[in-house]
């Protein structure tokens, strides 16, 4: 299964506390690929930075670097899709490119999505997603 993670995702995975953090995990132990662009690594640097410090950023950054199930993906194309937050659509353009099964998101901005009949893009929630993983 190859999915996008909203930044959200990523933020809300991360403490070992969390109780999203089983999805952090997962994506150690290789359960599913995980598609980014570099456009996207720079975003997750930024928010984790801004959440917790500049060493877990870099951390977190060379880490996926460095995992198998993490695929770099180079993005053609700029479909705009989303007009509400036009920063999301660099991950509606990863899960094109990259041929996602989902984006897992949280954020109310990706929801257009499911009115959009082409490209098919599915959205899920971190619940839902999270389901998937066990």
């Amino acid at each position: 299964m190859v999915v996008v993670l909203d930044c959200n995702i990523i933020v809300m995975s991360l403490a070992s506390k969390s109780k999203y953090h089983s999805i952090y995990k997962a994506l150690i132990r290789g359960d599913f690929e995980l598609a980014i662009t570099a456009e996207i690594a720079l975003e997750y640097e930024e928010i984790i930075q801004r959440k917790y410090n500049l060493k877990t950023a870099q951390a977190f950054l060379s880490l996926l670097k460095e995992l198998p199930n993490v695929h770099y993906i180079v993005v053609h194309f700029n479909w705009m899709l989303i007009e509400a937050d036009v920063d999301d659509n660099k991950y509606v353009d990863c899960a094109i490119a990259s041929r996602a099964n989902y984006i897992v998101t949280e954020d109310k901005h990706f929801a257009i999505l499911k009115n959009i009949s082409f490209p098919k893009l599915r959205t899920i929630s971190i619940d839902r997603f999270m389901a998937q993983l066990v």
